[in-house]
């Protein structure tokens, strides 16, 4: 497992700060403390602020520790819809949030695009009755970043419609305007470099009144996870059941370092590193970036159309000490997905860094580089 970067879309590379907080977390008994102490009322409070700090969270939106983000989607729908959601659809996870919201008994409805395509949220036209509109900024399978810069102007025209996004794949590297948005989660494995086991849902005013509101008309919002219930708790720094204490403690450490680092910094490496790595897909003489429009292209998840398949580049690069991932789905043979989060550094994608320019898939490197550049693999050298 050593000498192994880890550029898979989730889980992914650990993010530095991990491992050091593991053993301080370890010798000061974090994982043993009781949900119900003050110590881990303190661990809760520092968290949240840091995830406020990092992100930019306003003090009137409520946040609230959960499992996964599938688990974040059933709960904005059992707490926000009564009996219709919107979703745009454009991979998997865009599906799976409209799949759950039909699969908790509502009308829900989608807009769907091909995918390796996107949506124009200012020109987007919103069907009456719709109650929540569901959103994927960050479309992990299909590698397409959603726009949200219209997300203003749409609730000026939609003023009653909750919004939803779910920023799994694209937090903390893309910014988004919490005061146009009721409901968003992320959760930790991809953007923040850490074990899988944890995410965080940010909701408004007027999405913890819409689950009251249902709450009180009969309609079932969830039990322990219920909006009523995740505030009530965390209004004393605790959750309704036991969570995962270790990860909230490393959410807490993560965001400190990202915020150290500074979001600004963070952000333009990652834009950076995005166009080293669509740039050696463009060219290379296998490969190309699946998104066809660049502006539409995700710069934390890029997708790549192998020609010939995808299997052997895989195995080279895995045989070089860099696991990237395979395509989802449909395409898991013939795309590879290559994660650019703030736990890759620019050194480790940067053409040229130290192999040259003209080193393959890092089999000059002093140590394991994306390196899809210079001279073309053939499917022979990759042992097909």
């Amino acid at each position: 497992m050593g000498g192994r970067i880890y550029f898979t879309p989730g889980p992914t590379q650990l993010h530095p700060a991990v491992a050091p907080a593991i053993w301080q977390a370890l010798e000061e008994g974090v994982a043993s403390l009781s949900h119900r102490s003050p110590e881990f009322q303190r661990i809760f409070e520092r968290t949240m602020q840091s995830v406020r700090a990092l992100l930019n969270i306003p003090s009137s939106h409520a946040l609230f520790f959960l499992a996964s983000g599938t688990e974040c989607m059933e709960r904005v729908i059992q707490n926000c819809v009564e009996k219709r959601s919107l979703h745009l659809v454009n991979g998997a996870f865009s599906g799976r949030f409209f799949e759950i919201a039909v699969g908790l008994g509502k009308s829900a409805i989608k807009e769907e695009v091909t995918w390796g395509e996107g949506f124009d949220i200012g020109a987007l036209t919103i069907p009456e009755g719709t109650e929540l509109l569901c959103i994927t900024q960050n479309e992990t399978s299909s590698g397409v970043t959603t726009d949200l810069s219209g997300l203003a102007e749409l609730r000026k025209r939609y003023p009653d419609v909750l919004v939803a996004v779910d920023m799994v794949s694209a937090a903390p590297c893309l910014a988004v305007d919490f005061e146009a948005v009721d409901c968003a989660f992320f959760s930790v494995q991809k953007g923040f470099g850490m074990p899988a086991g944890l995410a965080v849902l940010s909701a408004s005013l007027r999405a913890i009144a819409r689950s009251r509101s249902l709450q009180e008309s009969g309609v079932a919002v969830g039990t322990y996870h219920s909006f009523a219930s995740l505030v009530a708790q965390a209004e004393k720094h605790q959750t309704p059941e036991t969570p995962n204490v270790l990860a909230i403690h490393l959410l807490g450490k993560v965001c400190g370092a990202l915020t150290e680092q500074g979001i600004a910094t963070i952000r333009e490496e990652t834009e950076r590193k995005a166009e080293f790595l669509y740039d050696a897909l463009e060219e290379h003489r296998q490969l190309s970036p699946f998104v066809a429009d660049s502006a539409r292209r995700s710069p934390t998840v890029i997708v790549g159309e192998v020609r010939g398949g995808s299997r052997p580049i895989i195995e080279r690069l895995a045989a070089q000490g860099i696991v990237v991932g395979a395509g989802y789905g449909m395409y898991k043979e013939r795309q590879l997905r290559i994660a650019n989060f703030p736990a890759h550094t620019v050194d480790q994608v940067r053409p040229g860094a130290y192999g040259g320019p003209g080193a393959e898939l890092g089999e000059n490197s002093r140590q394991p580089v994306v390196r899809i550049t210079g001279r073309a693999i053939s499917l022979e050298d990759c042992g097909s």
